[in-house]
């Protein structure tokens, strides 16, 4: 269950993900380009390569996350969060394309393998790049739990994804480097390529999930559910819709109450738990529709 922060305290923290991926994404390009041109591991160019995505993919979510902040006007009255799953499906074709260059590399290597050159400096750049890939995933993380951002996600599982790559990398600069074997760097550059595949894939199935206004999880649904029925007043509930739009939480039910209430008191109900609702989710915007309760349905049902 994630504990979301509101939302003036939700764009600042996407503001500095977005500043902070965008940052070591470049930061990588440098070291993995100069552990490249110094060692001439396939590998480490897979890697390199990646990086390269990578920034490409912080820009572009960088610049989507700051438009899906921006606020509801009258031609997008649900606001601009779709901005988001947009910039994902972008990265997912990026992330496609630039596999399919790597494997190009990949066989050219097997066809006509080389020795690596300066192991040791490959694998202490490869080291450092784990490192500071490992520091901004656990920010990423925090700043997903707290703010439920698809596209902050979505970088997230890809650099978390990277330092397991980079891992494997250093493994084969290792094995080439030290034992000779000259094979170790095209097939862990061949892993490389299908790990940026399944990135690809599942970048493109988060992305679509929200352009398809996917349900919001089980487990949100039950906690919705607990706190309308928590309502003293509230007899049941029937017809709950959810879907996610950026920072933003769209909740929509069929609420019953006693029959013989006012319209009045139904307001004031319907008031109170929508305040419940948005205490525990604070970016969200919660439609009611109050309806009598009716005693020969639900023995019918």
């Amino acid at each position: 269950m994630r504990d979301y922060v509101d939302k003036l305290e939700a764009e600042k923290l996407l503001k500095r993900a977005t500043t902070a991926s965008v940052s070591l994404a470049f930061a990588l390009i440098g070291l993995k380009t100069w552990g490249y041109i110094e060692s001439g591991s396939v590998a480490i160019f897979g890697t390199l390569l990646d990086s390269v995505m990578d920034s490409l993919s912080s820009i572009i979510i960088f610049v989507a996350v700051r438009f899906s902040l921006v606020p509801a006007d009258e031609d997008h009255r649900f606001g601009h969060g779709k901005a988001e799953a947009i910039a994902g499906l972008l990265q997912a074709f990026v992330i496609t394309v630039t596999s399919i260059f790597l494997m190009y590399e990949v066989i050219d290597k097997i066809i006509n393998p080389q020795t690596i050159r300066k192991a040791e400096l490959g694998i202490g750049i490869i080291v450092a790049s784990i490192v500071l890939t490992v520091l901004l995933v656990i920010y990423q993380k925090y700043v997903t739990k707290r703010t439920g951002s698809v596209a902050i996600e979505a970088d997230e599982m890809h650099y978390s994804g990277d330092i397991l790559l980079n891992f494997g990398v250093a493994f084969s600069l290792i094995l080439g480097g030290y034992f000779d074997v000259i094979y170790a760097d095209p097939i862990f550059g061949a892993i490389a390529c299908l790990y940026l595949l399944h990135s690809a894939y599942q970048v493109f199935i988060t992305s679509t999930d929200v352009l398809m206004d996917k349900e919001m999880s089980e487990e949100e649904r039950y906690k919705i559910k607990e706190i309308i029925r928590n309502h003293v007043e509230v007899v049941g509930i029937h017809e709950l819709r959810t879907r996610r739009s950026g920072l933003n939480i769209f909740i929509q039910f069929h609420m019953e109450l006693e029959q013989g209430i006012s319209l009045e008191e139904a307001h004031d109900i319907s008031d109170q738990v929508e305040a419940n609702i948005i205490e525990f989710y604070p970016n969200s915007e919660v439609f009611i529709h109050a309806d009598p309760y009716d005693d020969s349905k639900h023995g019918a049902m």
